[in-house]
């Protein structure tokens, strides 16, 4: 009797005490629940926002070249996720972005320092490569993945520039050109292989950067518009456009879209987080660079719009397309 007893108030107390608590409980964890997915529902509606206005961007960009120079080619490096209807390769392709851009970029495709959703991007890039140009830079790291990087890409049907451990910052031109050919290159769809030379820390003038490259046979050359802040002339660029070999080729100039960099001609000494207001955070681990509220006017008017924009110089130059880089960097901003 006694236990019984002893069992039915145990079990009773039991019962009260879910009746009392299970609705606190319940309240809880469904307000963390909610606050979480709205959490994330917000987040994934901004990032939704700010993506389209960096297709507008890349859109007008190419339109403001494109007026300049009907066959002027635009490439954006990484990415790929604007390329399709808000961001997901199941809804189709954005055929306004794809009509304004001729090639893409990728970096670290098959190799990288890091996880490069390697499977992800592939689904996307084989979907895109019947009509735009891809060029991969993998970062290999050694002589062995270099080799597999071309394969690997060669495979796809991908243009491949492997870099090595000491041409992590683009700054080598590498000896050994895959796909090399003395064919007369005149589109971008034509080229089988690519220099990316960014950084001219190895050079001590732009005479030594020039002599390099016009003893290349490369199909194309991506490089940056400036030596030193002093830019390569047309006269200049138009001598690179005639491979070692006789064949000729394209010469494509770099230029971040995403983020404000120290070095560059429009950048005002006393510039610094928050002034101008589109100056937005640090670039981790590029302490020269800074990502920008690219969507403002002030920033847009540095890249393009008027006759002394980047664009304008870059065009001016005699190059034959720009290649854009940061386009992604709209995922790694806290927007307002």
């Amino acid at each position: 009797m006694i236990i019984i007893t002893y069992t039915s108030f145990s079990l009773k107390k039991i019962v009260l005490t879910y009746f009392f608590a299970f609705p606190l409980f319940y309240f809880f964890s469904y307000t963390n629940y909610n606050l979480e997915n709205k959490n994330d529902y917000t987040t994934s509606k901004k990032i939704d926002r700010t993506a389209e206005k960096m297709r507008s961007f890349v859109i007008d960009i190419s339109k403001f070249a494109k007026e300049l120079n009907p066959k002027f080619s635009i490439i954006p490096q990484n990415g790929l996720e604007l390329c399709f209807n808000e961001l997901e390769v199941s809804n189709g392709m954005h055929k306004e972005y794809l009509s304004s851009i001729d090639g893409i970029g990728i970096e670290s495709l098959f190799y990288s320092n890091e996880d490069s959703n390697t499977e992800e991007k592939l689904t996307a890039l084989n979907l895109l490569k019947e009509t735009k140009k891809i060029l991969v830079s993998d970062y290999t790291k050694s002589k062995k993945t270099a080799e597999l990087s071309i394969r690997k890409n060669q495979k796809k049907g991908f243009t491949s520039f492997p870099r090595e451990k000491e041409n992590y910052d683009y700054s080598i031109v590498p000896d050994n050109i895959n796909n090399e050919n003395d064919t007369n290159i005149n589109f971008l769809s034509q080229t089988c292989n690519f220099l990316y030379l960014i950084n001219y820390s190895n050079f001590e003038s732009k005479e030594a950067v020039l002599n390099k490259l016009k003893n290349t046979n490369y199909d194309l050359l991506l490089i940056d518009l400036f030596f030193d802040k002093t830019s390569f002339t047309k006269q200049e660029i138009e001598s690179l456009k005639i491979k070692k070999n006789g064949g000729k080729r394209l010469v494509i100039s770099y230029i971040n879209i995403g983020a404000a960099e120290k070095f560059r001609y429009y950048w005002k000494p006393k510039w610094r987080i928050g002034f101008p207001s589109w100056l937005k955070k640090n670039y981790e681990g590029y302490e020269d660079e800074f990502w920008v509220k690219f969507w403002k006017k002030s920033w847009q008017k540095i890249i393009f719009e008027d006759k002394d924009s980047y664009v304008q110089k870059i065009v001016e130059a005699g190059f034959d397309g720009a290649y854009l880089d940061n386009v992604e960097c709209y995922y790694f901003l806290e927007f307002d």
